[in-house]
């Protein structure tokens, strides 16, 4: 018999050996009926017959019993989720300020002078080098901002995202903290569907808006960042709510903007200004009362804006109407 011959039985034998434990390990060996697992007692049991095959295995479950929702979630033992918007994804230790022990007991003052060098000392093992102490202030001027812009949660992570890439791109020497990280909340909030005016932006951020802008463009530029044009349409429910409108203004106002679409008025014009203006048409058209200083003021955009661009928008409306 070959070389050849002698191997390819041996790996017949092999094939059918592998098999036969498949079926042990499937079917019982008494009555070949189906095994099923009771992790309750850690056994594999024959369904049929009754036949222990296996006992004593590993439960890797938890040890403790939970009986509601309420119960299973105070039990559990797992910490928060890893999130881009820490400098350490979450993943570091935090020592509470609260000075108490386990059972609310207050802590003595040589204990809580004990606390208090943890504090520091656990601060300065977070962060390491350069890096993470610019990324920490970043990701804690993102988080401002964010809050006083009312941005969900979701832009917040995105804007951590385009600032941990432009940092790991080497794109910050010469261009401030702020500016990136302020950059980075503005090109989140386009991509999420929830922009805000870079006079808004303005108001909350440290920078001017000429680095702003500038710095904006370099990011997009760089880190080859897909945004699509501002639309009108996604400012104005925010305006709406902010003027307590009625639903039937913000449908008008949609309206007024699609129309000024089709005439080819929304080319070469602020979408805030055209959002702002349908709102005012919108309000005028449905008989609620606004000012033009409201809207204004809730646009953060000009009063003369407001007055040229609701009369094109509604110049555009009679013509399509007609």
């Amino acid at each position: 018999m070959s070389d050849s011959t002698t191997i390819r039985t041996q790996e017949n034998t092999s094939e059918v050996e592998h098999t036969e434990e498949a079926d042990e390990q499937t079917a019982c060996p008494e009555c070949d009926g189906r095994l099923q697992t009771d992790t309750e007692h850690g056994e594999v049991v024959c369904s049929d017959c009754g036949l222990v095959v296996e006992e004593d295995s590993i439960d890797r479950g938890p040890e403790w019993r939970a009986f509601d929702a309420n119960e299973r979630d105070n039990k559990s033992r797992v910490g928060a989720p890893t999130t881009k918007m820490m400098h350490d994804k979450g993943l570091s230790t935090n020592i509470g300020w609260q000075d108490k022990d386990a059972y609310g007991n207050s802590l003595s003052s040589r204990q809580r002078q004990k606390m208090q060098r943890l504090r520091t000392w656990n601060e300065r093992f977070r962060t390491r080098d350069s890096k993470e102490r610019n990324l920490k202030q970043a990701l804690g001027e993102i988080d401002r901002m964010s809050s006083a812009l009312g941005l969900p949660e979701n832009v917040r992570e995105t804007a951590s995202v385009i600032y941990r890439r432009a940092l790991d791109e080497n794109l910050l020497p010469g261009r401030s903290i702020e500016g990136v990280a302020t950059a980075a909340v503005y090109a989140a909030a386009r991509q999420a569907g929830t922009p805000r005016s870079l006079d808004e932006i303005s108001v909350v951020s440290r920078v001017e808006r000429m680095e702003l802008t500038r710095t904006y463009r370099y990011i997009v530029r760089e880190l080859n960042l897909e945004i699509a044009p501002a639309d009108p349409e996604s400012y104005i429910p925010r305006f709406a709510s902010d003027l307590d409108l009625s639903d039937e203004v913000e449908r008008r106002a949609r309206e007024l903007v699609d129309h000024g679409r089709d005439a080819g008025l929304l080319s070469g014009k602020s979408p805030v200004g055209l959002a702002a203006a349908a709102v005012y048409a919108a309000a005028l058209l449905c008989n609620e009362k606004v000012t033009q200083s409201e809207v204004s003021e809730v646009a953060s955009i000009s009063e003369v804006t407001i007055r040229n661009r609701y009369k094109e928008l509604l110049e555009a409306a009679e013509v399509i109407a007609a």
